[in-house]
This record gives C-alpha cells, sequence and structure tokens, in this order.
C-alpha cells in the first residue's frame, strides 16, 4: 500500500469510524459554517431515505454547524434543518470548489453552494448502503438512527463495566453501537490490543482493573488517532484515511510491543487481528477459515 509522504503509513479504504468521521466533522464545520445553500438534489435515489421534507426546502439556507454524532454526520441549518449521513462501509463526504460533471457516477448527495462549490457524498463500489435524510431539527434526536445509539466511545465514555456487563465477546461488544458508539472493526482490534484483553474475553467477566483499562485503551486509542489526523488530513478530505494502524491488517508481523508474531480469526467479511502474547496468554485462537476446511 502507499504511504503518506513523510510518514510511512499506510491509506486504507476502510469503513469510516468515531476518528475518520469526527476529522470529516471537523474539516467540513470550518469550511462550511456560513456558506449558503443553492440547492441540494440526490443522484443515488436510493440514498435518500425521507421525503418530508423535500430536499428542495434546503435551498437559500445557510449552514449553522457539521457535527459528529456516533459514526453519523450531521449538516444543521439556520432554517431548523438537519441532513442526517451515514458513510456505511464505502461513503465519503467531501467538499469541492467545482460541480460534479455528467460523468460522476458515484454521487448519492449534492448539496450545491452560492460561491460555487459542492459537498458531495460519494460511494465506492456497487452496495450503495450509504444514506441520507433530512429532517426537521426537532426530529433529529428522536429519529431511529440516533435514539437506538449507546453513549459515545470518545472522548467521555461511561464506565465500561457497567455498560459492557453482557455475556457477548468484547470484540462484539464494542462493536454494538447500541452498546457505545462509533467503534468498529478498524480500531476495537486497536483498542483491545492496547488493553491486553482477548477479543473473546466476555464483558459480563471483566473485572474492575480490566474495565479500567479497556475504557483507558478507548480514550487513549481514539484520542491518538484524531490528533493523528489533525496533523495529516486537511481539505479536501482524503478517499483513503492515513490510518495509524498497529494490529488491524497487520497479522504475520511482529507484536509492536513484544514482538510476537501477529494473529488472526478471519470471518466471512472481517478479520480479528491479536497478539497472543499480550491478549490470549499465549493461545493461539481458532481460525474460521481452517476449521471449515478440517471438516
Amino acid at each position: 500500500m502507499a504511504g503518506v509522504a513523510g510518514l510511512g503509513l499506510p491509506t486504507m479504504r476502510a469503513m469510516p469510524e468515531l476518528p475518520e468521521v469526527e476529522i470529516t466533522a471537523r474539516r467540513l464545520d470550518a469550511a462550511l459554517k456560513g456558506a449558503r445553500i443553492e440547492s441540494a438534489v440526490a443522484p443515488g435515489i436510493n440514498a435518500l431515505k425521507t421525503f418530508d421534507p423535500p430536499l428542495s426546502s434546503l435551498a437559500g439556507q445557510r449552514i449553522e454547524r457539521v457535527r459528529r454524532r456516533g459514526k453519523h454526520l450531521i449538516l444543521e441549518t439556520d432554517g431548523a434543518l438537519a441532513l442526517l449521513m451515514h458513510l456505511m462501509s464505502a461513503g465519503r463526504l467531501q467538499l469541492y470548489d467545482k460541480r460534479a460533471g455528467p460523468r460522476e457516477r458515484t454521487s448519492r448527495l449534492l448539496v450545491r453552494l452560492e460561491d460555487g462549490g459542492e459537498l458531495r457524498l460519494r460511494e465506492f463500489g456497487s452496495k450503495q448502503a450509504a444514506w441520507v435524510k433530512l429532517l426537521r431539527s426537532d426530529e433529529l434526536e428522536g429519529d431511529d438512527a440516533l435514539a437506538t445509539l449507546g453513549p459515545e466511545a470518545w472522548p467521555d465514555p461511561p464506565a465500561l463495566g457497567e455498560v459492557l456487563n453482557a455475556a457477548r465477546p468484547l470484540h462484539t461488544l464494542l462493536r454494538d453501537q447500541r452498546t457505545v458508539a462509533g467503534i468498529g472493526r478498524s480500531w476495537v482490534d486497536e483498542i483491545l490490543w492496547e488493553a491486553k484483553l482477548s477479543p473473546y474475553k466476555r464483558g459480563a467477566d471483566l473485572d474492575g482493573d480490566e474495565a479500567e483499562r479497556l475504557r483507558d485503551a478507548v480514550v487513549e486509542t481514539l484520542g491518538s488517532v484524531i490528533a493523528h489526523y489533525e496533523q495529516v488530513v486537511s481539505l479536501p478530505i482524503p478517499d483513503k484515511s492515513p490510518m495509524p494502524l498497529r494490529v488491524h491488517r497487520h497479522e504475520g508481523e511482529p507484536c509492536p510491543r513484544c514482538g510476537t508474531t501477529l494473529e488472526a480469526v478471519h470471518f466471512e467479511d472481517y478479520v480479528i487481528a491479536y497478539c497472543p502474547e499480550c491478549q490470549t496468554d499465549g493461545r493461539t485462537l481458532k481460525d474460521r477459515r481452517l476449521s471449515k476446511l478440517l471438516k
């Protein structure tokens, strides 16, 4: 993979999680605050999940702010309207100084600005899972997408021993947006490695020290990634993020902490990476691919 110039870090088109959505919100908020909307259209008809109010009602309104909730992006206007967006696995929200041409096939939403610029929700691949809702501001928090979210994973999550008190593996619990909002497949590996906890340890089995260690790892990992992005990410937001990963996608390489070879458990659509020495008492977890071959 190509590295970021001067950093030697891989650039990856991974599902945007809390750090990637946070830096997107910060950069777009600074650039768009006060901008007036000329029009809005949804070329990707499947992306728009609401019809009242219509997108045309955005015309003439000024953008008040862009913010994040969990993995969602929210654009609010002075006319008490809000665009609620989820990028899903392959979406990107980017600001351009020119309008999209007729051959631009990745756009799902176009918010055209009076200064000639354009906010463009693009999506790569064929799944077209990214979505947009235009809501009245007083309806926003009651929408199912936000109302069902758990507490924010960053910057000040609750005591995780209480939140994760369920008989499910930590790797699953931390990715459950109803339990804690913002963490996905990339950063959960990094968090559990930082906390020296097995991805298969059950949340209900965490003792007090482990729960505190895990919360510290969540705050430290996500905070350091955001700080990294503050240094290296500017407009236009890149399609591929310069992700400072140490464990995720590094199976087969030495653990950055102890030097043990990092291992992985492969599932149909994702991989769990971990260090046997640091996280599983030297045990190598069963790889689902090998289990199928041996049947």
